[in-house]
């Protein structure tokens, strides 16, 4: 005995339409993969950067419009416990 012909090629196809999503699932969890390193090298980059910059300026908050910045001043106050 056997399923109709229009019945095992609506299976079929149904089946090749997982298949793919499957497998494109796995391509793109794998595009994500390299993208997350990317991004840890990239901040990284960022890290090591900021303290060359702080080695030169101090602390400092950068305006990335213009370039200007301020110094970043402690609370000496509020750090104090009574």
């Amino acid at each position: 005995m056997k399923i109709k012909e229009e019945e095992l090629l609506l299976i079929q196809e149904q089946q090749k339409k997982l298949n793919e999503l499957v497998s494109n699932i796995g391509l793109l969890e794998s595009q994500k993969h390299g993208l997350l390193h990317e991004i840890a090298g990239v901040n990284k980059e960022v890290e090591d950067y900021k303290e060359i910059l702080e080695a030169e300026y101090g602390a400092i908050n950068i305006d990335l419009e213009d370039g200007t910045y301020t110094e970043i001043k402690e609370d000496v106050e509020g750090n104090k416990k009574d």
